[in-house]
């Protein structure tokens, strides 16, 4: 009664390709738009706000472009955290050269940058496939940092190789980058482009190319017989991962850290982003906010659990059980529901389809 499609009749071809189908699934996008864009900016605080959303959000639009590659494509990577860096690097020597470039233009340039580096790194998948492949990422991730490491060009010749990401406004005198930018036009600003990015990539899965990735994920050899070329494919895929993996950079050095640095896209932001779509589940795009989530609160949650019993001494150790937990996690959902989190609420949905009646 409480989730059930009967009765919700489609008379065109549009109604029935719609994103969103069934009237529960557009009720519950509409209330969960509502609390991101009225209710959190109205009830959150600055450290809501700059702490917890904006990385969560950027590392959700992160995990997507994984899910994207790994989860539909079938096509296993471990150089996020390198392309992340592609891309706050190209965002900042296009707005360093270009200055009266606006900053949606930088961060989609940024990420056709991104993409074409993605394209590059991608083409070892056309011989290579599962732990080979991942190496051959995991060498491009090293390969990235090391780039823009030893070559000042990146960073504009400076000396301490940290620099600064320049202010820009969305519009008007309204700065979501630099020191002039308020937590809240950060929040909305990047908000609006992971909303965008995030229904864009809901119906790409949706399409003729998305179902040529799920088909070479499940049987690469019958896709081909079929007629899906494997070199268009596999590359379309790390390209558009790529494209949403250097927005998610560009995003993190300019709305979130303000600065650009390679050393914050290390090995173990890619793992990180790895783990979020392990455990929110991959070949999911709503998995992928929440592992999100649910990485980027479990440090936060076991900080004030310790606090709440008075292990104020034993604070230190709430990385390592972090740690512990994750990977205590990992191999539970592997176990028990490779789906992860997804999964559970699909299972959850199928509940209320028979609810009241027994399962």
């Amino acid at each position: 009664m409480i989730y059930r499609e009967t009765g919700q009749f489609r008379t065109s071809y549009a109604a029935d390709q719609a994103i969103f189908p069934i009237r529960q699934d557009r009720i519950g996008i509409a209330v969960i738009l509502l609390i991101a864009f009225v209710v959190i900016p109205a009830t959150a605080s600055q450290y809501w706000l700059e702490t917890i959303m904006l990385p969560f959000l950027i590392y959700g639009l992160a995990a997507v472009g994984l899910n994207l590659l790994t989860g539909y494509a079938g096509q296993l990577s471990l150089g996020t955290g390198g392309f992340m860096a592609t891309g706050a690097f190209a965002a900042y020597k296009l707005a360093t050269a270009f200055p009266e470039l606006h900053i949606v233009v930088v961060l989609l340039l940024a990420g056709l940058i991104t993409a074409g580096v993605g394209i590059l790194f991608g083409l070892p998948s056309l011989r290579i496939k599962g732990f080979y492949l991942a190496v051959a990422t995991l060498a491009a991730q090293f390969f990235l940092l090391w780039l823009y490491n030893r070559v000042p060009w990146f960073t504009n010749y400076s000396a301490s190789g940290v620099i600064s990401a320049p202010p820009r406004a969305i519009f008007g005198e309204v700065y979501v980058t630099g020191f002039e930018a308020k937590p809240l036009a950060k929040y909305f600003f990047v908000l609006s482009a992971v909303a965008l990015l995030a229904l864009l990539a809901k119906n790409m899965v949706r399409l003729k190319i998305g179902r040529a990735w799920m088909a070479i994920r499940d049987m690469d050899i019958a896709a081909e017989i079929i007629g899906i070329r494997p070199l268009t494919t596999k590359l379309s895929a790390f390209a558009i991962s790529s494209f949403y993996c250097g927005i998610a950079g560009a995003l993190w050095a300019f709305a979130y850290t303000g600065s650009v640095e390679a050393l914050a896209f290390d090995i173990n932001v890619s793992f990180r982003v790895l783990f979020m779509i392990i455990i929110g589940g991959l070949g999911s795009i709503l998995g992928s906010f929440l592992g999100a989530g649910f990485i980027v609160l479990l440090p936060i949650f076991l900080n004030n659990a310790l606090l709440s019993l008075g292990l104020a001494e034993a604070v230190a150790l709430a990385s390592h059980i972090e740690f512990m937990i994750m990977g205590a996690l990992i191999i539970f959902f592997l176990i028990v529901e490779p789906h992860g989190l997804n999964r559970l609420w699909q299972i959850g949905k199928e509940k209320l389809r028979r609810w009241p009646f027994p399962y």
